[in-house]
């Protein structure tokens, strides 16, 4: 209730500020089950994305939003609830087959699940590989997964912890659903390992063809981690944030 009553007025103070855009709705199905997977590059993106699209769209979040207990905190867990933001522990085992179950609830009732394949936001703008659960949901579901990329969010993001700036204008592209089945059935007689991977390598393509990200072959956690690391205790990784990684030429 708070999603349909909050948007509009979410998205007419994010029209007049910021003005974002987008094309390539027409991919997305009217009705029935669909996996919107995007790049992910600011915070903005689970507004600006969501709330340009007709459909609702319920995405999954990390379950540090909403384990706060100040008042502030509280507050800000419910709002996320109220907007269809879905708690997820990123911890690993049976943690993220809830995670999955939650995902493929969503599916089942005929809605459309947001999902980052990252798993996190990228901490220098390029397009990191992308986690397997974007795989698992399409293969269970069935649901056809709309490739989405994010332009601009993170150089008007960048240097900011929450609201970002003006310009330059935050665009979403939405491509045409990726071939799901195709992809299985070359991978005929693998192990489900090797299906998920895949899938999910199919899907990071599919997001790149529409941002033009640099690929990188590591998690994006892995990097901030990393990265944390070396700040804590003053050392550098070089000019790359992503030092060590291997750019794909050909991915929470």
């Amino acid at each position: 209730m708070l999603y349909e009553i909050a948007k509009p007025v979410v998205m007419g103070v994010v029209r007049l500020l910021w003005n974002p855009t987008i094309s390539g709705t027409e991919h997305i199905p009217p009705q029935g089950p669909v996996i919107l997977a995007s790049n992910h590059l600011a915070y903005s993106d689970t507004v600006f994305l969501p709330g340009q699209v007709r459909r609702s769209v319920n995405f999954l979040g990390k379950s540090d939003i909403f384990t706060g207990r100040t008042l502030h905190a509280r507050a800000a867990g419910a709002v996320m609830r109220g907007l269809h933001v879905m708690p997820v522990d990123r911890s690993g085992g049976s943690a993220s087959r809830g995670a999955i179950d939650a995902g493929l609830a969503v599916l089942a009732r005929g809605e459309v699940l947001g999902i980052y394949p990252e798993g996190t936001r990228s901490p220098d703008g390029r397009l990191y590989r992308g986690r397997t659960g974007v795989a698992r949901f399409a293969l269970a579901s069935g649901a056809p997964v709309i490739p989405v990329a994010m332009r601009g969010a993170h150089e008007a993001q960048q240097g900011r912890r929450y609201l970002p700036r003006r310009h330059p204008r935050i665009h979403a592209v939405l491509g045409p659903a990726v071939d799901v089945s195709a992809v299985a059935a070359r991978c005929e007689g693998a192990d489900e390992a090797t299906l998920l991977r895949e899938v999910t390598e199919a899907v990071m393509e599919a997001i790149q063809a529409l941002s033009g990200q640099e690929r990188v072959d590591e998690y994006a956690s892995v990097v901030k981690q990393r990265l944390r690391e070396e700040s804590r205790h003053g050392t550098h990784g070089g000019d790359d944030a992503g030092a060590g990684h291997r750019t794909l030429g050909g991915t929470s």
